[in-house]
């Protein structure tokens, strides 16, 4: 095992990212890739899957030059992704899912909205599949996007021969093999993993998409997290600069190979693994608990069986946009600019100078509702808007900052909504494993601890979202005799910061206007 390492492709919503690591879960070499968006209207995002693979491909030459680990002993390799929807043609070739035709354009990227109306439908038709994704279908899952397809774009779907998530076409790319990951068929395409017969045809029926198996080539059993696929095709070895001997595993959602990476160290103790959350946090937030014993409730994904650990069922929460909005603050203010990580670090600075000097009361009557993309949960309202209020004329770079510090509270806030509902619903967690670009914000990662009341752990390795799929990686070419065996062996455990016992009743007041506002919003939509 000395000479034995593994590749990790994490591809995001704005670059492929590669790591090269060993059987300890030590990060030898990374790189990334940009890869392009294309937003041809409001609501619609759209990738080109060609230029994907070949951010990959440059990224894991790079990672591996890096590291200085011979091609010949990367024995491994698993791709994880956004739950962006790829569509083929028949011969394997791209179909554009684009309003303006364009071929190359062949991939609906995981916050495009355009399918709101149908991920409703869904939610209306009261199938039993919808109690394992929390009763409201989003329009972040494959169900809507592929009815929107077959609908706007009926020709696109008639030519379709491949649907894939894009974890799964990396997979295909990689290998030829039309093996699909149970981590992404159960949290996306609403496969019942628990069940002998994993799909439920007479869904699809019922929301007009009885034809999805004969356009999507999609298998009758998924392929556990970490199964061996199979070996590098000698083409994709040759695109890689890696060997045919190299393994592909089954891979996960991005935000699953986040909570293996901070939860990995638990696999196999059920007793203990509820008490922790995963706070996969960027231009979005996920969150994630694992339980032995489903926990299914009005609000949350799931819950979803193995999709990350073999034999435990996963609740998946989140906010639709926390990065993206704390970006979007900066550049919607008349003091702010472009949202770049010297920008963020500034208004951190003088954010901490302004409480020092006005009390950690500062901007009290300011109050953001942070729903400025729908609510992805605990309420499950795509519909839902962002509410802002105590606004003054002010425009200075002081008020910008205090606008952001307030967007920053309300964004934990909704952390702590999410954390309740899953309290309330059998769960027991005290302590979130924070990874991710939030990481890097001294505000957020103070406020989720002190607005939550949590202990916050800060991974100590440096991509816990590559680890997590190194272990994914590692369990395929047979380092390990599982994942749990692989998970526990490469954890890297974190740092932990504890909420501070006096900053409780100012967040315990802010909390109650945060539900306040979402109750008033809700008064607000309901004037006829």
């Amino acid at each position: 095992m000395t000479n034995s390492f593994v590749c990790a492709v994490d591809v995001g919503t704005g670059s492929a990212r590669a790591g090269i690591l060993d059987t300890r879960g030590t990060l030898l070499g990374r790189a990334d890739h940009p890869i392009a968006m294309h937003q041809p209207k409001a609501d619609h995002a759209e990738h080109d899957s060609r230029d994907i693979w070949s951010a990959v491909c440059i990224a894991v030459r790079a990672a591996r030059e890096k590291a200085g680990v011979a091609a010949g002993d990367i024995v491994g390799i698993s791709f994880d992704a956004t739950c962006s929807l790829v569509v083929r043609d028949r011969q394997g070739g791209q179909l554009s899912v684009s309003a303006t035709g364009e071929r190359r354009w062949d991939t609906i990227v995981w916050l495009d909205h355009r399918a709101i109306a149908e991920a409703d439908e869904c939610t209306e038709s009261g199938h039993t599949v919808l109690d394992y994704i929390g009763g409201v279908m989003s329009p972040e899952m494959a169900t809507p996007k592929l009815m929107w397809l077959k609908r706007k774009l009926p020709g696109t779907w008639n030519e379709a021969g491949y649907l894939f998530d894009l974890t799964d076409f990396l997979t295909w790319k990689a290998t030829g093999s039309l093996a699909r990951s149970q981590c992404t068929l159960t949290a996306k395409w609403t496969y019942l993993a628990h069940e002998e017969t994993g799909w439920r045809r007479d869904f699809f029926e019922t929301v007009g998409l009885g034809d999805l198996f004969e356009h999507g080539n999609l298998p009758e059993k998924a392929s556990p997290v970490g199964a061996d696929i199979g070996p590098l095709s000698a083409e994709a070895a040759a695109e890689l600069g890696l060997t045919e001997k190299c393994r592909v595993g089954a891979g996960v959602i991005d935000a699953y190979a986040g909570a293996l990476g901070v939860l990995g160290g638990f696999a196999g103790d059920g007793s203990n693994i509820s008490r922790h959350l995963a706070l996969i946090a960027g231009t979005s937030s996920c969150v994630m608990a694992m339980s032995p014993d489903p926990q299914p409730f009005a609000g949350v994904w799931g819950p979803y069986y193995g999709a990350a650990l073999p034999k435990l069922w996963l609740s998946e929460g989140g906010q639709s946009a926390t990065g993206a909005l704390l970006d979007h603050i900066i550049r919607w203010h008349g003091a702010g600019g472009e949202p770049d990580a010297a920008m963020h670090a500034r208004i951190a600075r003088r954010v901490a100078e302004l409480r020092a000097a006005e009390g950690e009361g500062l901007a009290a009557r300011l109050h953001v509702l942070p729903d400025f993309h729908g609510n992805r949960s605990p309420l499950a309202d795509p519909h839902a808007v962002g509410v802002v209020s105590g606004l003054t004329l002010d425009s200075s770079f002081d008020s910008l900052c205090k606008l952001y510090w307030r967007t920053a509270v309300g964004i934990a806030l909704g952390v702590r909504h999410v954390l309740e509902a899953l309290n309330e619903n059998g769960y027991l967690i005290d302590t979130l494993h924070v990874t991710g670009g939030h990481t890097k914000n001294p505000l957020l990662m103070e406020l989720y601890a002190d607005a939550t009341g949590c202990a916050v752990v800060e991974p100590l390795a440096d991509e816990a979202v590559l680890l997590g799929t190194g272990m994914v990686a590692a369990t395929a070419a047979g380092l390990f005799p599982d994942l749990n065996a692989a998970c526990v062996a490469m954890q890297q455990g974190g740092k932990k910061r504890a909420a501070n016992p006096a900053a409780g009743t100012r967040f315990d007041r802010d909390y109650r206007i945060f539900l306040e506002m979402h109750r008033q919003r809700q008064a607000l939509d309901e004037i006829r």
